[in-house]
């Protein structure tokens, strides 16, 4: 009597750890995209506060671009090239997207007089369909504006 697997265990063995290890990763690569989502909707609330402390200290919003879309950076990010544009005592330094090669961006809205009375925030966000509560920069999918 020989003992062992035969050829067709070990082979239906074999796709069913294939299957298995396939599910896994798909599940990682879905956990890693909305993880960097949820960040990134924490860093847009965290701007919003900030936007929403200069406004109860100066009574409009920083009027950033005059209107046009411009990186939400600090002034500490300049030396990386970024134009300063969000004043950094009420944030320190504003958050930066966790992959390098995308930013959040900042337009102030409602104009009136010489002040803007509205803001868009926006971002790119890889596993949701996001609810947008304003129009996002171009080739991103998630705008936040003012409460």
């Amino acid at each position: 009597m020989k003992q062992g697997f035969s050829l067709m265990e070990l082979l239906i063995s074999i796709s069913i750890v294939a299957i298995l290890v396939a599910i896994g990763v798909a599940s990682y690569a879905t956990v890693n995209k909305q993880s960097r989502d949820t960040k990134r909707k924490g860093d847009v609330e965290q701007i919003r506060a900030a936007l929403e402390m200069y406004r109860a200290d100066n009574g409009y919003y920083p009027a950033a671009g005059a209107g046009a879309w411009v990186i939400a950076s600090s002034a500490t990010d300049a030396t990386a090239g970024l134009t300063p544009y969000l004043v950094s005592s009420y944030i320190s330094v504003v958050p930066r997207d966790p992959k390098s090669a995308q930013s959040y961006m900042y337009q102030a809205t409602n104009l009136s007089g010489s002040s803007y009375y509205g803001y868009c925030i926006s971002t790119l966000l890889e596993a949701e369909d996001p609810s947008d509560t304003c129009t996002p920069y171009t080739g991103q999918n998630y705008g936040l504006r003012q409460p």
